[in-house]
C-alpha cells in the first residue's frame, strides 16, 4: 500500500507556531512515528507553502497511489484549485486537521475541499493523520 501525506501551508512550522493550538512536536518526527508504526506500507511525505505545488503532487500520485491524507492548512478555505485536483483523480483522499475547525474562527468552519474527500478527520492533533492511515486500512 502506497500512502501519501500531504500538508500545506505553515505546517513546516510545527513543533514552533501556537504550541496550544499544534503541539510541540514537529511533523518530521512524528512522520518517523508513523513509518515506525507502519512499517509495511510505503508513506511518503510533501509539504508545501505554494498552491500549485500541492497540486503538481496531487496530479503527479493521484492515479497511482492507494490513497492521500491531506491537510491542505489555510487552503482548505479558500482553495477551489486545490479541490478540482482532488476531483480529478482516482485515490481516494482523506482530510486531516491538526485542530477542530469548526471550534475555531468562523472562516475555518467551511472546508472547500471536504465535498470532495471520501472522509474529513480532525481535532485529534497529530494523531490524525496515524486515524486517516487506519482509515485507509479498513476500506
Amino acid at each position: 500500500m502506497k500512502i501519501l501525506l500531504i500538508n500545506g501551508p505553515n505546517l513546516n512550522l510545527l513543533g514552533k507556531r501556537e504550541k496550544t493550538i499544534y503541539g510541540d512536536l514537529s511533523f518530521d518526527d512524528y512522520y518517523s512515528t508513523l513509518q515506525e508504526k507502519y512499517p509495511n506500507i510505503n508513506i511518503t511525505y510533501f509539504q508545501s507553502n505554494i498552491e500549485g505545488e500541492l497540486i503538481d503532487k496531487i496530479h503527479q500520485v493521484g492515479f497511482e497511489y492507494d490513497g492521500i491524507i491531506i491537510n491542505a492548512g489555510a487552503y482548505t478555505h479558500t482553495s477551489v484549485a486545490i479541490r478540482d485536483a482532488i476531483a480529478a483523480v482516482t485515490a481516494p483522499v482523506i482530510e486531516v486537521h491538526i485542530s477542530n475547525i469548526l471550534t475555531r474562527e468562523n472562516f475555518r468552519h467551511e472546508s472547500i475541499i471536504g465535498p470532495v474527500c471520501v472522509g474529513s478527520i480532525m481535532g485529534f492533533g497529530l494523531d490524525s493523520y496515524r486515524l486517516g492511515i487506519e482509515s485507509f486500512l479498513k476500506s
